[in-house]
């Protein structure tokens, strides 16, 4: 288990700008992000921040751009459990 934060940003379209605006303010490194729902729209952004560890879960996936994808892990349900296990906190963002 990681000392590290695992951020689930999981916002409307119209709540994502300010949750990444947060996500900015707390995010270190080594800590990863799950966009979830309508906040996958603003994947460019969070790449743009400086975060590397970007998640997205399959099912949402079709919804990024092809340039995006190349930088963004997709995975599945059972790859996220195994991926929040890893952190010692998990903050949804919303």
């Amino acid at each position: 288990m990681t000392n590290n934060t695992l951020y689930l940003v999981q916002s409307s379209f119209n709540e994502s700008p300010a949750m990444l605006e947060k996500l900015k303010q707390l995010y270190i490194t080594n800590d990863a992000v799950v966009l979830m729902g309508e906040a996958i729209l603003y994947a460019s952004a969070v790449l743009a921040n400086g975060i590397n560890q970007v998640y997205v879960l399959e099912n949402e996936a079709e919804n990024l751009a092809q340039l995006e994808s190349a930088q963004i892990e997709v995975i599945s349900y059972n790859q996220f459990a195994d991926l929040a296990l890893k952190f010692k906190r998990s903050i949804r963002l919303k």
